[in-house]
């Protein structure tokens, strides 16, 4: 990125901080903390950017759509010019998307194909590590049915594998058409969040946008296993379980929520479960992060309009092919 613009700060994202990562741009560039109650705020988010970045022209690169409830605002009023944000992931496409009038170019990456090999191997992690921590404690996945929750690319990667470990699948996705196309590849599909919980012993949560709210917790069958695929924030309102559950760190990252006749288990505080063992995905990774660059260097040397924008198939298909030549061999 240093190639296609100067980087006026990185805010590392906070429940997926590599420490690695974090001490070798330390000193290299600003390092700044991300908030995303703070960051909800339009005029402090203007502030922030003021100090890093006045009166120049300013591309965000957003992962989880941090900056989406402040970009009309800072749009508006930047000292500087607000050319476009880039967005990676489906939570955050979801977030610019709904806001409706988008006042600046977003590229998304979220729905790129390739971004597709990248899905696939972090559903196929969180299945590893959700098995790992389970293990931990003496049990085994083999025996409890398995609700996903959210039916994207990261949700079908995971009732996939899942599935090949024999292991009963219920998908809830608030989308029908997701629930349609569950159907049609082998899983029961239910129309409601309380029918996918209901017996299930392990819940895989993949929607990105708070997938199980206070009131859903109660719904959770006794010594159920929860795990998620993002930050908890993002996931699972646990913070208001405060007071109502007792919790107790059974092992490391396994804890034990109770209260009166009703107990369950939330693996990595509820955060992505797989990046406990490195949530690696290989070299598949470049061709996402590849993009993002492409759309970067886009939006810095190119007018474009306003709303939700992607990537054109041409260069998508360049990337592969380089991507494919260095690392497949192929021509």
């Amino acid at each position: 990125m240093t190639r296609v613009a100067h980087v006026a700060a990185v805010l590392p994202k906070p429940k997926s901080i590599s420490l690695s990562a974090l001490r070798e741009i330390n000193g290299v560039m600003p390092v700044d903390q991300l908030d995303r109650a703070r960051f909800a705020d339009p005029a402090r988010v203007l502030t922030y950017l003021e100090s890093r970045a006045a009166g120049q022209r300013l591309v965000l690169l957003d992962v989880g759509g941090y900056f989406a409830p402040a970009l009309d605002h800072v749009c508006s009023q930047f000292s500087g010019e607000l050319v476009g944000v880039v967005e990676d992931t489906e939570n955050g496409h979801q977030r610019y998307a709904d806001l409706g009038k988008v006042p600046c170019p977003v590229f998304s990456v979220a729905r790129s194909p390739l971004k597709d090999p990248e899905d696939y191997l972090v559903g196929q992690s969180v299945v590893f590590s959700t098995e790992a921590l389970v293990r931990s404690r003496g049990d085994i996945l083999h025996g409890r049915p398995a609700a996903v929750i959210g039916y994207g690319k990261l949700g079908r990667s995971i009732a996939a594998m899942l599935h090949a470990k024999h292991i009963p699948v219920r998908v809830f996705d608030l989308n029908p058409v997701q629930r349609a196309q569950a159907l049609s590849q082998g899983y029961r599909s239910t129309h409601t969040l309380a029918d996918a919980l209901a017996g299930a012993g392990l819940v895989v949560c993949a929607t990105g946008n708070m997938a199980l709210r206070e009131e859903d917790f109660g719904k959770v069958v006794n010594g159920a296993h929860i795990a998620s695929v993002t930050s908890s924030d993002d996931e699972l309102e646990l913070s208001a379980l405060a007071g109502l559950y007792e919790r107790t760190r059974v092992e490391d990252h396994v804890t034990h929520y109770s209260r009166t006749g009703h107990y369950f288990y939330v693996l990595a505080d509820g955060n992505a479960v797989n990046f406990l063992h490195g949530a690696s995905v290989g070299a598949f990774i470049f061709l996402a992060q590849a993009e993002i660059i492409a759309a970067l260097s886009l939006l810095a040397t190119g007018q474009h309009d306003t709303g939700m924008q992607e990537v054109s198939a041409d260069i998508r298909q360049s990337i592969a092919a380089h991507w494919l030549d260095y690392f497949d061999g192929a021509s």
